[in-house]
């Protein structure tokens, strides 16, 4: 289990993608779908750590 409260804010998804156990293509994907939670700052994607247990979880994340 993930303990999401001592993660940043905003993780990149590389880093994202090794916590939760997806190839960095996949969790991409599924940023690029929207069923990964991202927010996007100066050209770079970054995944909202918030909402990552939802994720895991396997819950439907609501887009903000």
């Amino acid at each position: 289990m993930i303990d999401i409260a001592t993660l940043p804010a905003l993780i990149s998804v590389p880093k994202a993608a090794q916590l939760i156990g997806l190839s960095r293509a996949s969790a991409y994907r599924f940023a690029a779908t929207g069923e990964l939670p991202t927010r996007r700052l100066g050209g770079r994607v970054f995944v909202v750590t918030a909402k990552l247990q939802a994720f895991i979880d396997g819950e439907e994340v609501q887009a903000a």
